[in-house]
């Protein structure tokens, strides 16, 4: 995205939360931290945001839009009428790949069980492969957390979800500061950026440009 050029960037950030009963649910560690520096520093570079967050408790970067959501499906929607107008989608949110099928309605007791039970899932749907489909020319950069290396089922990610860049990690990044990303680009490139803030992370990301890699 061009310093100077101000587009609509579309960010999301966060877990999200897939309710079980009134009180308990499925989710992730994410802290959200990566998204919200990314939102910001899209701002800082003039561009219009708007941030579809999970349940996090982070404030909301100046002059930044935010969308709270809780579940995956409410991502869903408000990303996917949020890029209707987008020139850009960065997806950091780290959805939860399954919901259960059901929701009970009062408190799943273990007095109404066994000594084992079942919770069925059914999938998510897929929001970057959702919202890539219809991408056109406009930007769209997705992230892959993975153990061991990941590369290969990265790249296939990348392609996949016709993303114009894959950003790979791992679980070592839930919760901290600093991280350590490599950013894998559909004309081929790669590019390593070591034990950076997420700040310094988010600045890198919000100066990628189509079809080559730039690193500001």
């Amino acid at each position: 995205m061009s310093p100077g050029k101000k587009r609509h960037v579309v960010v999301t950030a966060g877990p999200t939360r897939e309710p079980i009963d009134p009180v308990r649910y499925l989710s992730n560690e994410s802290s959200g931290r990566m998204g919200f520096e990314i939102a910001a520093a899209a701002a800082r570079h003039g561009d219009r945001v708007t941030l579809i967050a999970g349940p996090v408790h982070l404030e909301t970067p100046p002059g930044v839009h935010r969308v709270d959501v809780e579940t995956a499906l409410e991502m869903l929607r408000e990303a996917r009428e949020a890029f209707r107008g987008a020139d850009a989608l960065i997806m950091c949110a780290a959805v939860s790949d399954w919901r259960p099928k059901k929701r009970h309605r009062s408190k799943w007791r273990k007095e109404s069980e066994g000594d084992q039970t079942t919770l069925e899932l059914v999938k998510n749907p897929d929001i970057l492969a959702t919202l890539g489909k219809r991408k056109g020319d406009r930007l769209v950069i997705g992230f892959a957390l993975e153990t061991g290396s990941g590369l290969s089922r990265a790249r296939a990610k990348l392609e996949r979800k016709n993303a114009d860049f894959i950003v790979l990690n791992d679980a070592s990044v839930l919760g901290s500061t600093r991280t350590s990303v490599r950013i894998l680009g559909r004309d081929g490139s790669r590019w390593d950026v070591k034990n950076r803030t997420k700040r310094q992370v988010a600045e890198t990301l919000v100066g990628l440009e189509k079809p080559s890699l730039r690193i500001p």
